[in-house]
């Protein structure tokens, strides 16, 4: 034996204690020889307890009792009296222990009499240890008792965390860090350890009551067991016919488990080999489906919990086929998800349990048995259906919307009109031998076959600058607000908030904003101007500015950027979906497509950023329903001859025409020797659905003093 130096073994001759080197006391297999309790001076008094190397009873080598001897003991139980020499590396421990302690009982954790270097079974403050008060909690303090880890190993809590005592302690934490998971060591049980005994006549009527059978019951081993006067319902959990864990419920459904047992689950050995297999949520229901003649089918062991990991999912390699009957409330949706993303959604099929009246559905397998028989048990198993995969789907997963679209009950579906007969040839859709008056006097009516604007679609609009563009549209939307009063959101960057609201409040009120003459009734230039803006038209009243104000505060929603920066098409949608949540706005305009920044990857070009533009406003304006009109300038035209110019002339990408589902040129005549220099030509160059309408020109004429665009024979005749 060697002895490290400087590091003395200390006997109180008192009361046999022994004082010395840690790492002396450490050393395997050392006993030390009788020593007469007269020969050893007292040489320090008792000290705190830090350790013990003592068995409750000291044992000599030979076998008999002497007045102390040591044996290295995996657990130790406390002692008094062995002590550190030196009290400053005591102290050190002391304070990180005492720390540690403090911030584990700030969260719930008493580690009591929890030693460094053990794992620990404790209650878990966040679930309690469930109804029967498990000892879940596994924590674990280092062997230098500078951090601790814990994990409860409950199914429905799964509480894990660690901490440290000081932030400086790196070494342990990289040993806490290092901590690999504890082997379980499992209970073995059996029927006698437990107790359990065959069904009593009470429960074999209570099963019976809900369509369960004798014979069901004794090939899935159902038991009970005696607490007291109480008779409990024991499900036996086997595998490979041995019992590895049972879980218990009275009467009032109460439920518990072993503890220290296997989990795993109801039924194990029912889906051996099966290319079919069903999963459902209780043992209840796990009998149910033997009644209806499925056997193979299992139950997770503890109900709906909040996650599963994989080793408590079943063995289903071989299945090629899995069909999820969890409970039809919330965290039964939940398991079957979950269960379908661990096992693989390609081959999960899920069950609707059947409507028990016009509002509620039966919940699971039992209440289907017990009220609608094992027929329609089995009829619901086999009309499952494929589990939903996000972007895989089936024509019959629209047939509503396809019935609904044939009946023509499908409401804004099927578009609306323009308001403008001549271009309802074009842009309108259905067909109605009625029709009403608009907002501007013009006849928003179904009475031809042509197009209408259609919820979910995208329009390009273009045409060369001061064409009308902004003109145009801001009176569809006001047409189409007087007839079926939809709403917008407004992302027009080239119109200031008050320029806007002028022209929406003329083509709303037939009336101009302001009289022009008033302001500047000398200048003759000036009143030439004024006759051009407001002729002898009385401007809109005081009282109908106000009732405009409370129409244009219900009907538009801008989305403006304050800031200095350029919005970018992001920036746009993700505003305009806002208005469509809180608002519910029906169509969006961006006008014009060159206000938004376009910046892009160095390595992306202007056809690929366009195309994922328009792609992203798609499939927004699909997603809410939303009708969007995109205004897009076309490029400088060097050759340009006054005719209207196509869709492939607009700046940027072909794919403002090759994307989008209508593209509309606006042109307006300039030279007067061509015709009236009012009438505005709407070219329809692409339309994509042809129920919706076709390709063709239509005419209107525009009325500069109240903004308004009217058919050609709506247009009243100038002096």
């Amino acid at each position: 034996m060697i002895l490290l130096p400087y590091r003395r073994i200390v006997v109180n001759n008192s009361n046999n204690l022994v004082m010395g080197s840690r790492y002396f006391l450490h050393k395997p297999s050392i006993t030390l020889p009788s020593i007469h309790k007269s020969t050893i001076p007292v040489l320090f008094q008792t000290q705190r307890l830090i350790f013990t190397t003592f068995a409750s009873k000291p044992i000599s080598p030979n076998g008999g009792t002497s007045s102390f001897s040591y044996r290295p003991q995996k657990f130790p139980p406390p002692v008094s009296g062995v002590m550190l020499e030196d009290p400053a590396e005591e102290i050190a421990e002391s304070e990180h222990v005492m720390a540690l302690k403090q911030k584990l009982s700030q969260i719930g954790i008493d580690i009591g009499s929890c030693g460094p270097g053990q794992y620990s079974g404790l209650l878990c403050p966040m679930c309690k240890g469930g109804d029967s008060n498990e000892k879940s909690l596994s924590l674990f303090i280092t062997q230098d008792g500078h951090a601790a880890t814990w994990t409860c190993f409950r199914a429905k809590c799964g509480w894990r965390g660690g901490t440290r005592a000081f932030a400086d302690v790196r070494t342990a934490y990289a040993e806490m860090k290092k901590i690999g998971k504890v082997n379980k060591k499992y209970r073995q049980i059996t029927d006698e350890s437990l107790g359990l005994e065959p069904l009593c006549d009470v429960l074999l009527k209570y099963f019976s009551e809900r369509i369960i059978s004798r014979e069901t019951l004794r090939r899935n081993a159902v038991m009970q067991r005696r607490y007291g006067d109480q008779i409990v319902i024991a499900f036996t959990y086997r595998r490979d016919g041995a019992l590895v864990s049972c879980k218990y419920r009275d009467m009032t459904k109460k439920f518990w488990q072993e503890t220290d047992t296997l989990k795993i689950f109801y039924g194990l050995d029912d889906i051996k080999g099966a290319s079919d297999i069903i999963i459902v949520e209780g043992e209840m229901d796990k009998l149910a489906m033997e009644e209806a003649g499925f056997r193979n089918c299992v139950s997770v062991p503890d109900g709906a919990p909040p996650s599963i990991s994989d080793k408590d999912l079943p063995p289903v390699d071989k299945a090629s086929r899995i069909i999820l009957a969890t409970d039809g409330d919330p965290p039964g949706q939940a398991l079957a998800e979950e269960l379908a993303r661990r096992l693989g959604r390609e081959r999960c099929w899920r069950v609707t349990w059947p409507k028990k009246s016009t509002v509620d559905r039966f919940k699971d397998a039992n209440e289907v048995l017990m009220y609608l028989g094992p027929g329609a048990l089995r009829e619901v198993i086999e009309g499952a259906e494929l589990y939903p995969i996000q972007g895989l789907f089936n024509f019959k997963d629209y047939f509503a919307e396809i019935d609904a679209y044939y009946h023509q009950t499908i409401g804004y579906e099927h578009g609306v009109s323009t308001g403008w007969r001549s271009l309802n040839q074009l842009y309108n859709v259905s067909r109605d031998s009625s029709y009403t008056v608009g907002v501007c006097g013009l006849p928003i009516g179904f009475d031809n076959d042509g197009k209408k604007v259609v919820p979910g679609e995208l329009t390009i609009v273009t045409g060369v600058p001061n064409s009308g563009k902004s003109e145009w549209i801001d009176a569809l939307l006001c047409n189409l607000n007087h007839s079926v009063r939809w709403k917008f959101a407004l992302c027009s960057m080239e119109n200031r908030v008050r320029e806007h609201g002028r022209k929406l409040l003329e083509k709303h009120i037939k009336k101009p904003f302001f009289d022009v003459r008033q302001f500047f009734p000398l200048s003759r230039t000036c009143l030439f101007d004024a006759q051009k803006y407001g002729e002898s038209v009385e401007r809109m009243s005081a009282q109908e500015f106000e009732g405009g104000k409370k129409w244009l505060s219900d009907t538009f929603f801008l989305i403006r950027c304050e800031k200095d920066g350029l919005p970018n098409i992001d920036w746009v949608l993700s505003l305009a979906k806002a208005a469509v949540l809180r608002h519910g706005v029906n169509g969006l305009v961006i006008d014009p497509y060159n206000e938004l920044d376009h910046q892009r990857p160095s390595s992306q070009t202007e056809t690929e950023y366009v195309s994922q533009m328009l792609t992203k406003i798609k499939r927004f304006a699909q997603h809410h329903s939303c009708h969007v009109w995109f205004v897009a300038h076309p490029r400088q035209l060097h050759h340009w001859v006054g005719g209207p110019p196509n869709l492939y002339d607009i700046s940027g990408s072909a794919h403002f025409i090759n994307k989008c589902d209508n593209g509309i040129v606006i042109h307006r005549n300039r030279d007067p020797s061509a015709g009236p220099v009012d009438q505005v030509q709407v070219c329809v160059r692409k339309v994509r659905n042809k129920v919706s309408g076709t390709i063709g020109d239509a005419f209107l004429s525009y009325d500069r003093v109240t903004g308004e665009f009217m058919d050609i024979d709506e247009h009243p005749s100038k002096g």
